[in-house]
């Protein structure tokens, strides 16, 4: 069993994005989990639950902030996902990383701490899509997922793995 943290975009435009998701019937990513932006992968993060102690102690010493999706970007060449613009989240993620104390293969593998690129994943390669089609769903999601929303983050969603590759919401945990 693995699990993960992230973001959960404002109800509205996780609709939106699912919509838009679905309109490439081979792209699997919507099967796996809901659209999030991740806040700290899979490594170190045990099915023992120890670390979400840490993690629940990471967040109670955090206030809500602002943060915002922009436009697409391209993540190597085979992953497209809306970028993320935020003042606080990047050392978000560098205190659950080090409180949880993943080692240093984990970290490397999942690019986190100075690898970190947040992003809400549209599609990619491993999930079903081809090249022409990331691109073609770059291209439409610059027009049609816009305005991107910004808006306060509060929680954080603890995501757990019910079967291979598929992810569902374990448990928020409050902000400050």
């Amino acid at each position: 069993m693995q699990y993960f943290i992230g973001i959960v975009p404002p109800q509205k435009f996780t609709a939106r994005i699912i919509q838009f998701q679905n309109r490439w019937s081979n792209n699997r990513l919507q099967q796996v989990v809901e659209p999030h932006i991740t806040v700290k992968a899979q490594g170190g993060l045990y099915p023992d639950l120890e670390w979400l102690q840490y993690v629940k102690k990471v967040c109670s010493s955090c206030s809500p902030f602002e943060l915002s999706l922009t436009a697409p970007i391209c993540i190597g060449d085979s992953v497209i996902g809306l970028g993320v613009r935020s003042q606080h989240l990047s050392e978000l993620h560098t205190r659950i990383v080090k409180a949880v104390s993943p080692p240093p293969e984990l970290i490397a593998r999942y690019f986190e701490l100075g690898s970190y690129l947040p992003h809400l994943t549209l599609g990619q390669t491993w999930w079903g899509l081809n090249a022409a089609e990331l691109a073609e769903m770059r291209a439409l999601a610059k027009t049609e997922l816009t305005p991107f929303p910004t808006w306060t983050v509060t929680h954080l969603r603890v995501y757990t793995e019910i079967q291979s590759d598929r992810y569902v919401p374990y448990e928020d945990i409050a902000l400050g």
